[in-house]
């Protein structure tokens, strides 16, 4: 008799900088087993691929907190958990609306400006904003979520022909997943006010940028720069001496300058490993492919 397999979340949004590719890596790392009880703490969840790993594969993980400082990202979590079926509505009738256009190229981009244009007016409920963000995730440039300094939705839209707009089986999985999830938007540094017991956090923040045309950290309006850096590497500190254990990924500078120890001496007090990774989001195709990334550990 064939084992019943319980049905596998997935990320539900393409995001730069997603880590299904560093999933093996991860586990390699892992300091839990399978059957381990545990808190899982991710203060930069975007689209969640270690989440819906975490969420997989260890049953008996106890409290998930994840936060995002993206006020929208955070509300199609909540419309997923909340409203799933009528976001499914919503994304079906679009996705055919959008495939009746496949063959009218100005007619799809007025299509798809419109609802862009819908999205940044910020005058629709949390259910259609979730439905929207979705939406141009999935028919925008390279699944770019890129805003201004006036929180405007930016990117262009992509080439695709008939893009995977409303994935139902997978959406109502998330769905009841996140039944064990709490959801916050927050700063990370208010992150340790959740957490009782013994917890690990996972951090992700956007990326040190390689150069100054490689950053894709403008998830909102405030920038992530090295100041920033600093602060979450002192919140490492609070977290380690919590007696929490953590993981934290970044780009490695040195793979654009072997003389960049910026992180090399930012955390020389823990574990720091070189992996490799896929990029497949960059604005230029000769950049994107396998290179260096940081996994940096306290145990």
């Amino acid at each position: 008799m064939e084992k019943y397999s319980e049905p596998k979340a997935k990320p539900f949004l393409k995001w730069a900088g997603g880590k299904s590719q560093l999933l093996s890596e991860i586990e390699k790392r892992f300091p839990y087993g399978k059957n381990d009880c545990f808190s899982y703490v991710e203060p930069f969840v975007g689209s969640g691929a270690v989440l819906f790993w975490i969420l997989n594969n260890y049953p008996n993980v106890q409290k998930v907190i994840i936060n995002d400082v993206n006020v929208d990202l955070i509300g199609v979590y909540k419309a997923i958990l909340h409203n799933v079926e009528d976001l499914i509505l919503i994304l079906e009738k679009w996705q055919a609306e959008f495939y009746e256009l496949e063959k009218d190229e100005p007619e799809k981009k007025i299509y798809y400006y419109k609802k862009r244009e819908l999205f940044n007016s910020r005058k629709v409920n949390e259910t259609e904003s979730a439905a929207l963000v979705i939406f141009l995730n999935r028919t925008c440039f390279n699944g770019l979520y890129r805003v201004n300094q006036s929180n405007q939705f930016n990117v262009p839209m992509g080439s695709y022909k008939k893009p995977l707009i409303c994935d139902q089986k997978n959406l109502r999985i998330v769905s009841e997943k996140l039944k064990k999830v709490h959801h916050l938007n927050t700063d990370f540094e208010e992150m340790l006010k959740y957490v009782k017991d013994e917890a690990f956090f996972y951090f992700d923040p956007p990326y040190k940028p390689l150069s100054k045309t490689s950053s894709f950290n403008s998830y909102s309006k405030a920038e992530f720069n090295d100041n920033e850096q600093i602060r979450l590497k002192n919140f490492c500190d609070v977290v380690h001496k919590n007696n929490h254990k953590w993981l934290l990924s970044n780009s490695d500078p040195k793979g654009a300058d072997e003389h960049n120890d910026f992180f090399d001496n930012l955390y020389k007090d823990y574990t720091i490993d070189r992996v490799m990774a896929s990029r497949s989001i960059n604005s230029k195709a000769e950049r994107r492919g396998k290179l260096n990334e940081l996994l940096i550990r306290n145990y």
